[in-house]
């Protein structure tokens, strides 16, 4: 009996210790890993990487980790001289392989993420003293109200759909010029000038696709979806 409370204690100890080696090691890659990415991705501060699943040693071993989430925080487009911001870009891969020397990550065979956009950084890209704010759902697309600045008249107010284009674009489109501004010469133009933009996201990445956009009261959320994923600074 004796001994096999020492066989215990012992297991115990063990068990502890792989516990505690097992912890700092993923803490170590979790640092280098948002380190990476901080840097070939030009951030002030370093993202926020998880890494999940236990033991964490056996998944090295065997060179793929179960899940990795990331806060890649915000990320920047530019579109005729003018950046959109998003407000946050979180995404979470699964089945993530390992480099062959264990230094870095591969590709993850499946990744979700989600993005956001509030409507001041929005109103920010379209320029212009351009207002824009939440419009609702119409025939199942998000949709933004946007007040832009015509000099012929002393306001106007305009219904726009927010998109997903081609996996990589954030597009903003006004759906219908007012009568009263169609009918004067140089008026549409000059709204669409305001309304009408295509931002492309250099920055996502590889393989992750937005898919859809839902706009809010509260912003505008853009989900992301992909396979064969490479995280940035991979």
């Amino acid at each position: 009996m004796r001994a096999l409370r020492v066989l215990l204690f012992v297991v115990v100890i063990f068990g502890a210790l792989f516990v505690g080696a097992d912890r700092l090691a993923v803490n170590f890659a979790e640092n280098k890993a948002a380190d990476k990415i901080r840097s070939s991705q030009g951030l002030d501060e370093a993202p926020n990487v998880t890494i999940k699943g236990f033991p964490f040693l056996t998944q090295v071993a065997g060179r793929t980790l179960e899940e990795v989430d990331a806060d890649l925080g915000g990320i920047q487009a530019r579109a005729q001289g003018r950046a959109l911001r998003l407000d946050q870009l979180t995404a979470e891969f699964r089945d993530v392989e390992l480099t062959s020397d264990y230094t870095s990550i591969k590709s993850a065979a499946r990744a979700t993420g989600d993005a956001r956009i509030t409507y001041a950084d929005l109103t920010k890209a379209a320029g212009g003293d351009v207002t824009v704010s939440y419009g609702g759902e119409k025939n199942g697309s998000s949709q933004v109200k946007i007040a832009p600045k015509v000099a012929i008249l002393s306001s106007l107010e305009v219904t726009g759909t927010v998109s997903a284009v081609n996996g990589n674009t954030v597009r903003l489109r006004v759906d219908k010029i007012p009568t009263v501004c169609a009918a004067l010469p140089g008026c549409e133009a000059k709204v669409r000038a305001q309304t009408d933009h295509d931002w492309k996201l250099d920055q996502l990445p590889r393989n992750l696709k937005l898919e859809r956009v839902v706009t809010s009261p509260d912003g505008i959320a853009i989900s992301a979806s992909g396979r064969n994923v490479a995280l940035p600074g991979s």
